[in-house]
């Protein structure tokens, strides 16, 4: 049975479980788990973490800890029993440790491996913490090592602030919201700025000496010299080197490391340094043999210095190599450093050049005891301490020093009968009382211990020596009295013995006789004669002698006169004696009564440290004169008590404070001194407001905190020894003594008078005073003092005052005192307190003071309240303290908080860190008294508003703070706490006070400003990130769940309340709440959605009662929705909800349809928003983005009608263009915000990046930039639209000058065209299929128009990139419905080809290549795919019986290039070409290959005749292999004529075409025997003979007359191939024509060397409209020994596509296919359209093939065994022509660019017939008569028009394609055959158009699509004629040539619309589609 538990709540999981059996909860190692219930063995519980899922787990798995169990039952809270600072650790480094994984995925390596470092230092931390054994101070600095890793980390990671008191995480919910703040600003502060160090400390260890010339041993001293002063700071610290320059005890770590201790900050300055002096040990000189002399002497060697500064910059672990330098002259040996100080370099030099002294030298900064705790190895492994000279700046009580320092300066010797000068030596000993050489008391320097004696430094021959050598003489202060020094004179003789021979001595006692020590400073001692050391034994007999010439008495003039001296610098640093001699006599005051009055008068003079060395002695001596002559001395003994008093205010001595406090607690004894005390400071008190000086008055009331401390001391003594008397007298003297400060404070005064800054004296050390008196007297009594002491000071004062400021920090220090904390003097200080409070900050004076008082006061209430038991009487004290504050500030402080946040801040940084702190205390003040507020606090502020303009006053104060304070930058970033705290009390206030607004402020008392303010701060209160509860990790947000709930959801709960109680008012905030309250239901909180949303629905409802539809509901909505959707908000779920609940709310209402239809339209707005953010998040802008951006251009466009959105979009999807380089469709998407602007001077306001301007300015500036982008995307025609319509304006303007430069600009951009080469683009066809794709792609095709040189294979890869999840398709046919409603996304892909619009250019002769290309591949509509299939049996003898093309025609809704790069498919159209149409398509176009080739090489502009020889051996030799012979035996038999009764002008057609073949054939070989090279012969005899084969198996003798008639037909009569009206007749013999200009084309051939010339001269004989490339079409071969025609068959289905425009309604329905289909055999290959093998060369056709040269035609002119496959072999990139940038496609279609237009033919047989154009109408929506100012090239008469089709050929011997097609393009104009009487009659003339014409279905289909926006070509200005340029113009009809011209048929029998059938109408013939596009 399980039982609920009772101890066991809490526990950590030690081994992962399973959690196998049933109901069984898996569980991790080191999981916290909570239990619930137990039974027989098992736990059932959660994991805390993951507190939803319960279940149970093995009782055996779990560690159970000590837990604390709050809110017992179904939902209680366990905390675990353990050190906060544990429990903090465990749960920080579980949030670490899912971030840290984050780290390494984010590639943040340096973070990673220091968190890393870092969490397990703290584990190792916590180890140590958890099992107990350390100290308590030990323990202290782990936790705060813990802490500070732990801030590290949380800073790092950008987590929050920790708030923490004694290392202890704090809860909010237990402090004041004051202190909280000050604990957050303590964090704050001091992770931002360290306070600075004022103690420095100098670490130097020294390493060695390197040096040359070494052999002796060194002694190295260190000490800091002040090169200021010139004076050392420091005593030395002395290493000894042996004779390698190495420490000699390198064990001894001490004596190489020292650290220089207790530098000041004014000692780290450029001109303090280190300086060294070395000394060697040994011979006199440095050369001298070692047997001369043994005796060893210290000579000089060297010095370095090295600044302190450069230790600051340097880094600290550096080795400094310092040089060492030796004097020039050995008597400078004492001012060697300062020589080199000064750079003076004649002084010294260096001694030797790799000489140098490695040292480590380290600045540590900190005290002592700091450094210790943070470099223990330093100090534990060893280190001397080497101390400054003098005492640090700071002196300590406790400090004990007894330092003698003792320089030997300089002597003065007599040569002593010699002749040359003495070398000296001086020894010095300590010899104490009894004359005994004190053992170790005369040290060197810090680092080697002390020795017995001294030697200094020899100079050699120098009777004046300068040594300036420190010893220190660390003597004890009891053997001071009575010791001397002594210095021995030696002369060190160089001879043989190099004995050292005593000449003298001089000696210098410690102490005088009156116990003054020696005087600091330098002193000229006498140098006795002495030669015998045994004369020195007896010290008694020397120290009668005077030692000092200075104290010599007058009449010992021998040894005044003496020449020898000797000088001593002594240095006294001592904490226990004293060199001042009217110390001693004020101590000794009961030797020598007469000198108290001059002791007391000297004791100001005396120096502070000599003071505070003796402050006890001096105190005591002090009350003994005031005990026993109190009336002689009263009041010198009292201003000497204020001297010292007043010295201890001294920084360098605060810390003797103590020293005075013990001293007063332990040791004074002055029982009756408070009698004299008082009487002396009153009357100080009463003189004060007549004094002229007040100086020393001042003095006296800056020291009254002491005074007091001994009036008070003193009177209890008395109490004490008296039992209580003289009590009533006592406190009469108190009250008098504060009657007369009462009286001297009342005082006005004027400005900075002496009165006044007494006062201000007074006032700052008033609060001190408190905690004295309440030794004796009560809390009542001390605080009715203060408040009337305060409340004497004058209310009126002058402004900027000085008094005033210190009132208030004297208000202060009473707040923060012990007197205020007691409840019972807080109620008599607190109306005190808050007048003055209320007072300043009304007048915003002194706000860092009021600030800094109203924190301590609430921290105060805090601490009480929390303190309180339930039946507290304290609690009714808290109670009214809270209502007085209320009452008294919250209005002030409201508007103070409102003043400060509206004030600038000001400049500074310092002045702006003031700035902030004071808002946020005011700010947590504010917040902290809120939170104090009970119910009747927040009745009784309602109900004191007298008014209801002031309730409404005070609402509009409170909300407006509350705005201020949910600003983010109200707090830095990291305080959530903070953050929390603040909404927590904002939200319980705002339901307080919504009451009051309901009650007060709604029917006819409602105030629109008050609720709007209201639902502002409501929306702004959800909006805020620290309240997002989805962005916190789960931790965080299970703790804040738990302390406050989800605030959003209570707010919003509010909202709907307060929404609801509005009535008829909530029109008032419709529309303007519509965006804020949108911005809540965006909010991702489920509840808060469901508690929104329907006020939507609300609105909707009241609009439409007042104004009948809810139309601004819309569009506010729709406004608001991408704003708010493009800074990220919102998701698919809300669009469900959105969706749903609105539906369900409106079923019933009687606007249901209107309702649903908005509804309809914002869920739309929505799928699109979130489709568009989606893909805007993706890194490098591809198709997805500008696609997706297309869709939501348009849909505000055509659906919601928002002009403004729109622009918006059209600039975004600009952007875009320009980022992804496609310059063409940036142009057209510009073009969109171009169209909606007028050539007028309307003012614009300042949009977007246009400033303001009018909008003709605007219009000029974008056509300059669209035709800028134009000319980038080598779209010049369009440009030069733009530069015409510009060109216009200027003229009607009279702007010359830009006009002519825009005509420059245009015949520039016309240039280009003829100069530069465009590359050709391919188009792809793309299904996107399946519910994952976005909305704006799901389930639709789209036509792409692929980048430069893209295939297909790389097309398909870049959209599989951007569709990394889609599956490829692997066939064309249409997916069914599975794949429509599949969870998936599906990709299907295929090349098309276009079909161009504009054929009259493409189909006239002579126009230039450059000019063609551009129609061919802009304004597309329509492009077409073809797949051969067969149909019923398949004849294997002969495949092309049943060989059919199914013909895919699919229609966009918007033309390319446009405004994307792709568009989406509107319309598929699908028909069936039978096998005879395609058989009659391969053969026309074969013919017209042949035709062009021929022209080209008769007019020699082919360079060779290569191309020509391979295509004439493609045909021949397929024909004897049986090519047209197959075509005979599928159409010519009896059977199929039968069975085809219809098809017979078809038959009669293809047997025409194959005459015309021959005879073209037969003319061909006789141009080429004229060409043809020698070493071509015999193939051009092969080809002759094989040709007559051909002819006898065709069964043709002799041509028809027809055909025999002209061996070749031209259209207009003459082939247009030269730029004159020379006619160019084509025969064998002919002369050569007048070239034409040839544009050369880069060889596309490999080693074949066919000449690609060839290619660009086809055109010259058949007048056709497409480029050169796609007339000849050569692809490499491997081989050049055969010129067979190997044309296998291409693996691919090369779709053709009609080039008409949609298909003129009078042509023939015959002719509308009029491209030949190659299609593969079956058993060749398989049809892969969409997967090309890469492999295969049919695949790499080059991007200038247009037309269908590889589609798997069934040629028969191929034999079968050249249907083999070749390799490809290389050939030049370079062929591939510069494709045309891609274009946007909702610009619309644009009609042609401007055409010169052609005169009307006036003779010949032009007249008979008229070229149909069959232009496309216009897409443009705008409505105009005016017709396109290009004019129409239909205008052009020509007879007898070839179809102008592109022609390409089949590759020869490459493999390409056996059945190669010279596709023939959909005939746009009518073609008469050569004979008058043709096959069909013609039509009248009546029924052919003059202009353009279209098929029946255009018209409907267009104005059923959504029309383009904008069309360049649709412009409203009419043109003025352009006149033909004279290359351009038709020449005059000429003989027909010899060749039996080409048979024709009608093309264009009455035009009818299409859908209605007319036998005699052919089909339209189609374009061919490009090889690449495979």
């Amino acid at each position: 049975m399980w039982i609920p538990t009772e101890h066991e709540k809490y526990g950590v999981v030690l081994a992962s479980f399973r959690g196998t059996v049933q109901h069984g909860l898996p569980l991790e190692i080191g999981d916290t788990v909570q239990i619930l219930e137990k039974c027989e063995g098992w736990y059932r519980g959660f994991i805390l973490k993951n507190p939803n899922v319960k279940g149970i787990f093995p009782s055996s798995y779990i560690h159970l800890k000590n837990a604390h169990v709050k809110n017992k039952g179904q939902f209680e809270t366990v905390i675990p029993v353990e050190d906060s600072v544990i429990t903090e650790m465990t749960s920080t480094l579980r949030d670490w440790g899912a971030m840290w994984k984050q780290l390494y995925v984010k590639n943040e390596g340096d973070l990673f491996h220091r968190l890393w470092h870092v969490m397990n230092e703290i584990l190792d931390l916590r180890r140590q913490v958890l099992v107990g054994h350390l100290t308590h101070d030990r323990m202290r600095d782990v936790k705060q090592h813990i802490t500070a890793r732990l801030d590290w980390g949380n800073e790092q990671l950008c987590l929050d602030l920790v708030p923490r008191r004694e290392f202890s995480m704090v809860d909010p919910d237990e402090i004041s919201v004051t202190e909280l703040y000050r604990l957050m600003e303590h964090r704050h502060r001091k992770k931002e700025t360290p306070a600075p160090v004022s103690t420095h400390h100098l670490f130097v260890h020294m390493k060695s000496l390197m040096s040359a010339n070494l052999g002796e041993e060194l002694e190295v001293f260190f000490h800091i010299y002040d090169g200021r002063e010139n004076k050392p700071l420091s005593e030395r610290f002395f290493v000894k080197l042996n004779k390698s320059g190495l420490p000699k005890s390198p064990e001894k770590t001490e004596r190489q490391c020292t650290l220089f201790v207790d530098l000041g900050s004014s000692d780290l300055r450029k001109d303090v340094y280190i300086v060294v002096h070395i000394i060697r040990i040994g011979r006199m000189g440095a050369g001298e043999k070692k047997n001369l002399c043994s005796v060893q002497y210290r000579r000089p060697f060297g010095c370095a210095v090295v600044s302190i500064a450069d230790l600051l910059t340097a880094d600290s672990k550096d080795d400094h190599l310092l040089k060492v330098y030796a004097c020039n002259t050995e008597s400078e040996w004492s001012q060697i450093h300062e020589n080199i100080i000064k750079k003076a370099n004649s002084r010294y030099n260096l001694s030797g050049s790799n000489t140098g002294l490695a040292v480590a030298l380290q600045l540590l900064h900190g005290d002592i005891e700091q450094l210790r705790r943070e470099y223990m190895v330093l100090f534990t492994r060893g280190v001397s301490i080497t101390r400054k000279l003098g005492f640090s700046d700071v002196i300590m009580p406790g400090e004990m020093r007894n330092d003698l320092y003792v320089t030997l300066e300089k002597g003065e010797f007599e040569k002593g009968g010699k002749s040359v000068a003495r070398n000296v030596e001086i020894t010095v000993y300590v010899l104490d009382v009894d004359g005994q050489v004190l053992k170790g008391h005369v040290a060197a320097g810090a680092g080697e211990p002390g020795a017995d004696e001294y030697h200094s430094l020899v100079l050699y021959h120098n009777n004046s020596p300068r040594w300036a050598e420190q010893i220190k003489l660390p003597i004890p202060v009891d053997m001071f009295r009575g010791s001397h020094v002594r210095f021995e004179f030696r002369h060190c003789s160089t001879k043989d013995k190099g004995e050292k021979k005593l000449f003298g001595y001089s000696f210098v006692p410690l102490m005088q006789e009156d116990g003054r020590t020696l005087p600091d400073g330098t002193h000229e001692l006498i140098i006795h004669k002495c030669e015998e050391n045994a004369s020195l034994a007896d010290c008694s007999r020397y120290l009668r002698l005077p030692f000092s010439k200075a104290n010599l008495p007058s009449n010992n003039q021998t040894l005044k006169g003496t020449k020898e001296s000797f000088w001593i610098t002594s240095f006294l640093c001592s904490t226990k004696l004293t060199q001042n001699g009217d110390m001693l006599d004020l101590l000794k005051w009961r030797a020598h009564p007469e000198r108290i009055n001059d002791s007391l008068s000297k004791l100001k003079e005396i120096d502070g440290s000599e003071i505070v060395k003796f402050l006890q002695d001096t105190l005591d001596t002090l009350f003994g004169i005031l005990d026993e002559s109190s009336q002689r001395y009263g009041l010198k003994v009292f201003d000497s008590l204020v001297h010292i008093i007043n010295l201890l205010q001294d920084s360098k001595f605060q810390h003797f404070k103590p020293v005075m406090d013990t001293y007063i607690e332990s040791h004074f004894a002055g029982a009756l001194s408070y009698r004299d005390l008082i009487k002396v400071l009153k009357w100080y008190v009463d003189r004060i407001v007549d004094a002229e000086h007040q100086d020393h008055i001042q003095q006296v009331l800056k020291a009254s905190e002491y005074i007091f401390k001994y009036i008070i001391q003193s009177r209890r003594l008395f109490s004490l020894a008296t039992g209580g008397q003289n009590e009533e007298e006592f406190r009469v003297c108190i009250h008098e003594l504060f009657m007369s400060i009462r009286f001297f404070l009342s005082q006005e005064s004027k400005g900075t008078s002496p009165v006044g800054q007494t006062q201000a004296v007074f006032l700052r050390a008033f609060p001190a005073v408190y905690g004295e008196l309440l030794k004796i007297f009560t809390v009542r009594e001390v605080a009715g003092f203060v408040r009337e002491t305060l409340g004497s000071l004058p209310s009126v004062v002058q402004p900027d005052c000085p008094l005033d400021a210190v009132k208030l920090q004297c208000i202060a220090k009473t707040v923060e005192s012990q007197l205020y904390i007691n409840p019972e003097s807080r109620c008599i200080l607190l109306p005190v307190v808050l007048r003055v409070l209320q007072n300043h900050m009304q007048e915003q004076r002194d706000l860092v003071m009021c600030a800094r008082i109203l924190t301590s006061m609430l921290s105060l209430i805090k601490k009480e309240e929390n303190g309180t038991a339930v039946n507290n009487p304290t609690e009714p004290v808290v109670s009214e303290e809270v209502e007085l504050i209320v009452e008294s500030l919250l209005g002030v402080l409201l508007r103070t908080i409102l003043e400060i946040s509206n004030r600038p801040q000001p400049a500074g940084p310092t002045m702006r860190l003031q700035f902030q702190d004071v808002t946020g205390e005011f700010v947590a003040c504010l917040l902290a008294l809120l939170r104090q507020m009970s119910d009747r606090h927040y009745q009784q502020l309602l109900q004191a508003f007298s008014s209801k303009d002031n309730l409404r006053d005070f609402l509009l104060q409170i909300f407006t703070v509350f705005r201020i304070l949910i600003r983010p930058e109200m707090f830095p970033k990291d305080w959530t706490v903070m953050r929390l705290v603040t909404n927590n009390v904002i939200i319980t206030t705002v339901l307080y006070l919504s009451e009051a607004l309901r009650k007060n402020f709604l029917n006819d008392k409602f105030d629109f400003k008050v609720w709007d303010l209201y639902f502002y701060l409501s929306v702004i209160f959800i909006n805020q990130p620290c309240l997002q509860l989805e962005s916190f990790s789960p931790s965080k947000r299970k703790k804040t769940l738990e302390k406050y709930g989800d605030m959003r959801v209570m707010m919003g709960c509010e909202i709907f309340s307060m929404w609801q109680n509005l009535g008829e008012h909530k029109l008032n905030f419709i529309p303007a709440m519509i965006g804020p309250f949108l911005e809540v239901t965006l909010v991702p909180q489920p509840d808060l959605r469901n508690v929104m949303i329907p006020i939507f629905h609300d609105m909707m409802d009241w609009e439409q009662r007042r104004s009948g539809n809810f139309k601004q509901v819309e569009a506010k909505l729709i406004d608001k929705l991408d704003s708010l959707m493009s800074d990220g908000k919102g998701d698919e779920t809300y669009r469900e909800l959105f969706n749903s609940i609105l539906l369900k709310k409106i079923e019933r209402e009687t606007w249901r349809e209107s309702g649903i239809s908005l509804i309809a339209t914002v869920t739309r707005l929505m799928e699109r928003l979130l489709d568009y953010r989606d893909c805007m998040k993706l890194g490098e802008v591809d198709g997805k983005k500008i696609g997706c951006t297309v869709s939501l251009l348009n849909f505000y466009k055509t659906e919601l009608n928002k002009e403004e959105m729109y622009i918006r979009y059209i600039h975004k999807l600009y952007d875009l263009h320009l980022k992804a380089q496609n310059y063409t469709e940036a142009s057209y998407t510009l073009l969109l915000y171009d169209e909606l602007l007028e050539w007028s001077d309307r003012p614009l306001r300042e949009f977007l990046n246009y400033p303001m301007q009018s909008e003709w300015q605007r219009k000029e500036f974008l056509h300059l930039t669209i035709v800028q982008n134009f000319d980038r995307g080598k779209c010049w025609e369009n440009g030069i639209i733009l530069c015409r319509e510009l060109a216009d304006q200027y003229e009607s303007y009279y702007d010359y000058r830009n006009l002519s430069k825009m005509r420059m600009m245009e015949a520039s951009l016309y240039d280009k065209i003829m100069d530069q080469q465009r590359l050709e683009p391919e188009f792809f066809r793309v299904g996107f299929y399946g519910k994952k794709f976005p909305f704006f792609l799901r389930n639709k095709e789209f036509v792409c128009r692929g980048h430069d040189y893209e295939r297909l294979e790389a097309f398909q890869q870049r959209m599989l990139n951007e569709f990394p999840h889609a599956i490829a398709m692997q066939h064309v046919n249409q997916p069914d419905q599975t794949i429509y409603q599949a969870d998936a996304q599906y990709l299907q892909i295929y090349a098309v080809t276009p079909i161009p619009e504009s054929q009259d250019v493409l189909q006239r002769d002579g126009v230039p290549d450059n000019i063609k290309s551009f129609y061919k591949f802009n304004h597309i509509w329509r492009f077409r795919y073809d797949r051969p299939f067969h149909k019923g049996t398949k004849d294997k003898e002969n495949e092309f019986k049943s060989l059919w093309v199914e013909r895919t025609t699919l229609t966009l809704v918007q033309s390319l290039p446009g405004i994307s790069r792709w568009f989406e498919v509107d319309k598929r159209e699908l028909v069936e070409v039978s096998p005879l149409e395609n058989a009659i398509e391969v053969i026309e176009n074969k013919n017209l290959q042949l035709r062009t080739l021929i022209t080209q090489c008769q007019s020699r502009q082919m360079q060779n005749i290569n191309p020509l020889t391979m295509c004439l051996n493609g045909v021949i030799d397929a024909a004897v292999n049986g090519g047209l012979a197959r075509y005979q035996e599928a159409f010519f038999v009896k059977d199929y004529i039968m069975n085809h009764p219809e098809d017979g002008e078809k038959i009669g057609r293809l047997r025409e075409l194959m005459f015309e073949q021959a005879h073209i054939l037969e003319y061909g070989l006789a141009v080429h025997e004229k060409f043809v090279p020698q070493d071509m012969r015999p193939l051009h005899k092969k080809l002759v003979d094989q040709f007559h084969l051909m002819k006898s198996s065709l069964g043709i003798q002799e041509f028809p007359g027809y055909v025999r008639a002209s061996p070749v037909h031209f259209t207009n009569g003459s082939p247009r191939t030269c730029r004159n009206s020379v006619p160019n007749i084509i025969s064998p013999d002919s002369g050569r024509g007048v070239a034409r200009r040839s544009y050369p084309a880069v060889n596309r051939y490999s080693s074949s060397s066919l000449s690609s010339q060839a290619s660009n001269e086809v055109s010259n004989i058949t007048g056709q409209s497409e480029s050169s490339d796609e007339v000849f079409n050569m692809q490499p071969s491997p081989s050049t020994s055969s010129l067979s025609s190997n044309h296998s068959a291409s693996p691919n289905v090369t779709s053709s596509a009609p080039s008409s425009a949609r298909g003129s309604p009078q042509m023939a329905e015959k002719h509308k296919h009029s491209r030949e289909n190659t299609c593969l055999s079956p058993r060749e290959r398989p049809v892969s359209a969409i997967f090309p093998n890469p492999l295969d060369p049919a695949q790499r056709v080059p991007p200038h093939q247009i037309g269908d040269a590889t589609l798997p035609r069934s040629d028969p002119n191929l034999s079968a065994p050249d249907k083999v496959r070749a390799t490809p072999s290389s050939w030049s990139l370079d062929s591939v022509k510069e494709g045309l940038p891609s274009f946007s496609d909702s610009v619309g279609k644009m009609l042609c660019p401007p055409i010169p237009p052609r005169p009307q033919y006036s003779a010949g047989s032009a007249k008979s017939m008229r070229s149909q154009s069959p232009v496309s109408t216009s897409r443009s929506p705008q409505k105009t008569t005016v017709p396109p100012f290009t004019p129409s090239p239909t205008e052009c008469q020509s007879t007898s028009l070839v179809s102008n089709s592109p022609v390409l050929s089949g590759s020869y011997s490459s493999g390409i394609s056996s059945l190669s097609r010279c596709s023939v393009s959909e005939a746009s104009g009518t073609e008469l055959p050569a004979s008058d009487h043709p096959p069909y009659p013609m039509p009248p003339p009546a029924t052919l158009p003059n202009s353009i014409s279209s098929s029946s279905d255009e018209p409907i289909r267009r104005e059923n699509k959504t029309p383009p926006p904008y069309s360049v070509y649709e412009r409203n200005n009419p043109r003025r004629p352009v006149p033909l340029p004279h290359s351009l113009s038709i020449p005059p009809q000429t003989d027909p040539p010899a060749l039996p011209p080409k048979p024709h048929q009608l093309r264009t029998g009455s035009m009818k619309l299409e859908g209605t059938s007319d036998p005699r109408v052919p089909r339209p013939r189609p374009l061919p589609r490009k090889v690449s596009q495979l």
